[in-house]
């Protein structure tokens, strides 16, 4: 390591809609929160970020909002983004108070558009970074779970974030085959909140249907069918109202965009060369990202498609894990462990 090397560090960010992740060089995963903030109404002002800003979400007073400021995996409000990342940077310095200057990988969606990809790059850009690239959200994924996407092989890529879905056939280090649609873990909120409405004309806000989704959303239904007592707004009378749901509600639910997720890994095996398409059937389809931990879909994308499907130990990490080992991935692959080597 050179003089000036340890007054600096690159990172892998994950900019997710629902998540940011942000994993350093020699230290790992080093940041992992909701990717919320909170700000004064009149001066703009930051009040809270990530896990402190999210329990403020729908719940503050006229002078202070607390939103998202990604939308669909890209960004839809630029200052808002740009004071994010500024502050969760601002707490790796904090630690670690030689760094200088960093280096960013940013993980983005394929279906970006490039006026959406400079927004990203201008927000790296005003929160500090003294350079910043961005890396396809599947690519990234790949490497961060650990598969050897330098071969001469397929692998296919499942990532399902808050509020896209990627899939993608990697070879030879690249992406031969991808597509990505703007449907998630987010996607799966608004139908819960959506069949409650119009089941039981309840309003329920979106940290009760991810609280549903989590506890007893299953997509593949086994013979446990959980139940769940949920509060919320009487639609009609406008007071409070407490129901239980079942599994099989939140099933059929969730059909729709689990359906239309399936149908586009189904739509990217029909691109795939047959060659690569046999190298699947094979090694199996790699699922991660945050929405594959939805219970029972690894299992239905098995029985839909009829390929081999792998869930990664941590599916939340890969892409911020991925991006960040891309600034040495072309120096080293030996070193690289394989998602397939337990199998």
């Amino acid at each position: 390591m050179g003089f000036w090397d340890k007054f600096s560090t690159d990172i892998g960010i994950d900019l997710g809609t629902c998540n940011t992740l942000i994993y350093e060089r020699g230290k790992g995963i080093v940041i992992n929160e909701p990717s919320v903030i909170a700000v004064e109404r009149g001066n703009k002002e930051v009040v809270a970020v990530g896990a402190e800003a999210k329990r403020m979400l729908y719940k503050t007073p006229g002078n202070i909002i607390a939103i998202r400021p990604l939308a669909d995996g890209v960004i839809a409000d630029m200052d808002g983004t740009e004071k994010m990342i500024r502050y969760f940077i601002s707490k790796i310095k904090k630690k670690r108070q030689l760094i200088k200057s960093m280096r960013m990988k940013i993980g983005v969606p394929t279906c970006i558009t490039e006026v959406e990809k400079r927004a990203v790059l201008e927000a790296a850009a005003k929160a500090g970074a003294k350079q910043a690239d961005v890396i396809a959200e599947s690519l990234a994924a790949a490497i961060g779970a650990g598969i050897p996407i330098h071969e001469p092989a397929g692998h296919m890529v499942c990532d399902i974030g808050g509020g896209t879905t990627e899939v993608s056939v990697i070879s030879l280090g690249g992406m031969v085959v991808t597509s990505a649609i703007r449907i998630g873990g987010d996607e799966f909120d608004e139908a819960i909140i959506k069949h409650v409405r119009n089941i039981h004309s309840i309003e329920i806000g979106q940290e009760t249907a991810e609280r549903i989704k989590i506890e007893i959303g299953n997509v593949a239904p086994d013979k446990e069918n959980g139940k769940i007592g949920i509060r919320g707004r009487d639609a009609v009378t406008g007071l409070p109202h407490e129901i239980v749901i079942d599994s099989v509600e939140v099933t059929e639910a969730l059909k729709d965009p689990i359906t239309q997720i399936i149908d586009e890994i189904k739509r990217t095996l029909g691109k795939t060369p047959p060659e690569l398409a046999a190298d699947i059937f094979e090694r199996g389809i790699v699922m991660t990202g945050g929405g594959s931990l939805l219970k029972g879909l690894p299992t239905l994308v098995r029985q839909e498609t009829g390929v081999p499907v792998i869930l990664v130990e941590q599916p939340l990490e890969c892409v911020a894990v991925g991006a960040g080992l891309a600034f040495d991935l072309f120096k080293d692959m030996s070193s690289d462990r394989s998602i397939y080597d337990n199998l």
